[in-house]
């Protein structure tokens, strides 16, 4: 059970609060590694300052996520108050990589931004370790890249010359400005400073056994610290090391921040993150896959029943309008494909009052499938899009059978080359049902458009159903040529201002990032039924929609078993997102040794599926 930490009058020992950003500026010679400074204030005597090997979790204002992130502490000091309390000034080495990194090293001077802390255990001397500057060092200290921080730390805690410290970069040196070693070691992958090579060339077993050290003190990359608790534990040096892992909470309530260990599973924010180097148990590493060769490049053509994408990055319905309002922002050809706006028989207006919503992680629209009709758009917005140098999809929606039947058999008579069948939008006549609610009327529809429309039919399917596995077989059956998935998910907002639904129609279309886990788990559970169930030729590919506003978002559709995506809300913050999609995947493509993208699609499985295993 763990102990609150509390004084005797039940205040809390760490701080939660605002601190003031002194600095945070670029080390040199790196591209991506900031020293940020700040300066907190402890109100009480009673709270804690920092212990080397310490972290605290942090978030800056404005920042583009939601929860903070864990920074070890570099180093720390800290100053009495008249009349009580202390300033803490606290220096972190961030390394800039994903969106909550990089927000923090946009902080300036003058800044707030809020810490929670220090969290975690210590690195802690053993009670038997000599200490004597007159011989050589018991104590090996061990850090590598940004890992060199909460080490370096700890270091700097020691008597000098009483530990040796080897540093181990891809390029350059950093963190080591309050090294007082006997040996300061440093190797570079690059050779811009000290050895060249990774850490083995310099800290090797014949090293260390030479050097007669007793106590290993490292935080590094995963493959580092496995490589040193082997040979530590081959030559009986007993290791301790700081480990790394995505947090929530940061104080141990969410069991979030879990590793394995020899002693079960253990967590890192309050088990550790110094942990005894025995216990810990280290994966093996990811096989790496080569990269193409040089002058190849990765073929990004997705090919639709006969219609040919140049590549699988298609605008979504709904965001797109007729395909002619970015123009003026980007080359539109170089985009895969236009799904247009939603088109029914009848012409309509929309829904009256508050159309759109913006909230956490996305947005609320209320849009009401507002178009011009079938008619008009054949006459004016088809002709239109299909002089665009990219592939057209007409999203038909519908209100009931008769007007889905006959809307296809107008578009069968046009040139348009593929279809979206949207039958995730309301039915009047069935209640505000769905077509695609339930597998017998997502069947009924599906089958009856098929009969009247010859080119390639995708189904659009909402995830608000009992089975949608279910559903997306009876499209399949009845004739459908591939599966979109997925439209938005029905949400409420409430206007407490005038104690009403925020929209007229009470629920609204949500989409945007938040729901692309959500998304992407019907895509993966879709494909992986269609493997299971279904022999190859009756397979049909996905069109992988929510949520993706990366390359990245779009590798993770693809890998799940997406042909191609679908990029609807992220255009709206950033017009250039599916061109950045499109290089961004490429890039990969070629990094990872992808010829085509037949090759990546479905590699995230970890079934074996009963007819893929006879093929």
């Amino acid at each position: 059970m763990d102990i609150a930490e509390i004084d005797e009058e039940g205040m809390g020992l760490l701080f939660y609060g605002n601190g003031d950003v002194t600095r945070c500026e670029l080390v040199e010679g790196q591209p991506d590694v900031y020293l940020l400074e700040v300066k907190i204030h402890l109100e009480r005597d009673t709270q804690k300052v920092p212990a080397p090997g310490q972290f605290y979790m942090l978030k800056s204002f404005p920042s583009g996520y939601q929860y903070n992130r864990p920074i070890s502490v570099y180093h720390s000091a800290y100053e009495n108050c008249v009349g009580g309390g202390k300033n803490v000034f606290l220096q972190f080495m961030i390394l800039r990589k994903g969106q909550g990194t990089t927000d923090i090293t946009k902080q300036q001077p003058g800044d707030k931004m809020t810490l929670l802390g220090p969290c975690g255990n210590t690195f802690e001397v053993p009670s038997d370790a000599v200490m004597d500057d007159s011989k050589n060092p018991e104590i090996c200290i061990v850090g590598g890249g940004i890992g060199v921080a909460p080490v370096a730390n700890f270091a700097a805690s020691l008597p000098e010359n009483t530990y040796d410290f080897y540093a181990s970069f891809k390029t350059g040196a950093y963190g080591l400005g309050y090294l007082r070693a006997k040996n300061l070691v440093i190797t570079t992958d690059d050779g811009s400073v000290g050895i060249k090579g990774m850490l083995p060339v310099a800290l090797s077993k014949e090293v260390l056994q030479a050097k007669g050290y007793k106590y290993l003190f490292a935080c590094g990359p995963l493959p580092m610290l496995a490589y040193l608790q082997k040979v530590c534990m081959e030559l009986g040096i007993k290791c301790f090391m700081s480990m790394e892992h995505r947090m929530l909470c940061g104080i141990g309530a969410c069991l979030g921040c879990t590793i394995n260990t020899k002693k079960g599973i253990q967590r890192v924010c309050k088990d550790g993150p110094v942990f005894d180097g025995e216990i810990l148990e280290f994966p093996a590493p990811p096989k790496r896959r080569q990269p193409l060769p040089e002058g190849v490049e990765p073929d990004l053509r997705f090919n639709f029943k006969g219609v040919e994408f140049k590549n699988p990055v298609i605008a979504s319905a709904g965001t797109f309008a007729y395909g002619q309002n970015y123009r003026g922002l980007f080359d539109v050809s170089r985009i895969g494909g236009i799904s247009s706006k939603g088109v029914t028989f009848e012409p309509r207006e929309g829904n009256k009052g508050e159309r759109c919503l913006e909230v956490v992680g996305g947005n609320m629209n209320s849009i009401g499938l507002q178009n011009p009709g079938i008619m008009h758009y054949i006459e004016h917005e088809l002709p239109a899009l299909l002089e665009l140098d990219t592939v057209t999809m007409c999203n038909l929606a519908g209100s009931d059978l008769e007007s889905y039947v006959e809307s296809a058999k107008l578009l069968e008579k046009t040139k348009v080359p593929a279809m979206e069948l949207n039958i995730s939008c309301p039915n009047v006549k069935g209640n505000g049902a769905a077509w695609g609610v339930l597998p017998e009327s997502a069947f009924t529809v599906v089958s009856a458009v098929r009969k009247v429309f010859s080119r390639p039919i995708t189904v659009k399917l909402g995830p608000d159903c009992p089975d949608i596995k279910k559903v997306a077989m009876a499209c399949i059956e009845a004739g459908c040529d591939g599966l979109s998935l997925i439209n938005m998910y029905h949400a409420v907002a409430i206007d407490i201002e005038n104690e009403r639904p925020f929209f007229n129609n009470v629920h609204a279309g949500f989409a945007g990032p938040a729901i692309k886990p959500l998304a992407l788990r019907i895509v993966y559970d879709v494909y992986e039924e269609m493997c299971r169930t279904l022999p190859e030729e009756k397979r049909v590919p996905i069109f992988g929609i929510g949520g993706i506003s990366s390359w990245k978002d779009a590798v993770e559709y693809i890998m799940a078993g997406a042909s191609a995506v679908e990029i609807g809300a992220a255009k709206f913050a950033n017009p250039n997102v599916m061109l950045e999609i499109i290089d961004g995947l490429k890039d990969f493509m070629k990094s990872h040794g992808y010829k085509n993208l037949d090759e990546m699609r479905g590699k995230a499985h970890i079934f074996m599926p009963i007819h893929l295993a006879n093929e």
